[in-house]
């Protein structure tokens, strides 16, 4: 028995050194980042911000790769399967957490099959309706809601997103029956709300605020718990008609369990690195996103809490994937 215990030992030994030296020699070559959203939206675009922040940091390319589709799930199961060397990391979402109650089905399970790195940022998001619509305010959009059940519409870019989340939220908590439009990624449903082919859309105020800027979408309220400075004028849904109401996204990294730990501790410690950065920080403030970077332990707990909270999101707006 004795001899088998010093054996177990020596075998967690040199585990431990292996894991530590393949974290001295990596990257050794291209990392490739999964973003399992559409081009163009706020986890794409901060993906390749880090990614090449990275590359200037640590040598090596940091490739992004955009894999749309069931609502993350086509991408995140790629990530899923890979192997566990950190060559292979994932973009992820507050979808991720919504997912593990709304398809309960997945080939994959969140906090079985994937391994936390860091959260990255967290932004409002900006509730905005076509032109064409015939409400100027919040309290006028829902009266028309009400008016015409199950004749008005709202996009997103898939199932368990931020953005069919909050639509959800903001259909129980305001009364109203509009009919979800779920896109293959955030930028189908961007076109679809500024081609009118949907009426509302709950979107990154990262994202959407230069088309209210521009006068291409009017904008009814900000999701946050006080206004955006990214656009003080815009009251929040909850002060504008629907108390209480609050949403917003949040992005973070993943990487393959059994990915050692060393590896992701050297990405979490780059990654925080980059995104506390004071010129950082102040041009994400100025987006409206703000920088959650944290410790693997501590992104492994608020994932595990942002899956229950969800999954009572979930269970009371009644959500389902259409």
């Amino acid at each position: 028995m004795a001899r088998w215990f010093s054996f177990s030992a020596a075998l967690i030994c040199l585990s431990v050194a292996a894991g530590a030296a393949s974290a001295q020699g990596y990257p050794a070559r291209a990392v490739k980042i999964i973003v399992p959203y559409g081009a163009g939206g706020p986890a794409d675009i901060y993906a390749r911000f880090i990614g090449a922040k990275l590359s200037e940091a640590l040598g090596q390319p940091f490739v992004i790769e955009d894999r749309p589709g069931g609502g993350s799930i086509v991408g995140t199961d790629a990530v899923a399967k890979s192997t566990a060397d950190g060559y292979t990391l994932l973009m992820m979402s507050n979808t991720h957490t919504v997912n593990e109650t709304l398809i309960p089905k997945k080939p994959f399970e969140l906090m079985r099959d994937l391994a936390p790195i860091t959260g990255v940022n967290y932004s409002d998001l900006l509730m905005v309706v076509h032109p064409s619509v015939p409400a100027s305010n919040l309290k006028e959009f829902i009266a028309l809601a009400k008016a015409k059940p199950k004749e008005l519409n709202y996009a997103s870019s898939g199932p368990g997103t931020p953005y069919h989340m909050a639509g959800e939220l903001f259909k129980a908590m305001a009364g109203v029956d509009i009919v979800h439009v779920p896109y293959k990624g955030s930028d189908g449903a961007r076109t679809g709300i500024l081609g009118g082919q949907v009426q509302m859309m709950i979107d990154a105020i990262t994202t959407m605020a230069p088309n209210v800027r521009g006068g291409k979408l009017k904008a009814l309220g900000t999701t946050g718990k006080t206004r955006s400075g990214v656009l003080p004028d815009v009251p929040t849904v909850a002060e504008a008609g629907v108390p209480g109401y609050e949403a917003g996204i949040w992005l973070g990294l993943m990487a393959p369990a059994g990915t050692p730990r060393p590896i992701l501790e050297r990405l979490n410690a780059e990654i925080n690195k980059i995104i506390n950065a004071p010129d950082v920080r102040e041009n994400w403030t100025k987006q409206g996103a703000m920088p959650m970077g944290m410790s693997i332990d501590a992104f492994d707990k608020f994932l595990r809490e942002e899956i229950v909270k969800w999954a009572d999101v979930v269970k009371k707006s009644g959500a389902k994937v259409d």
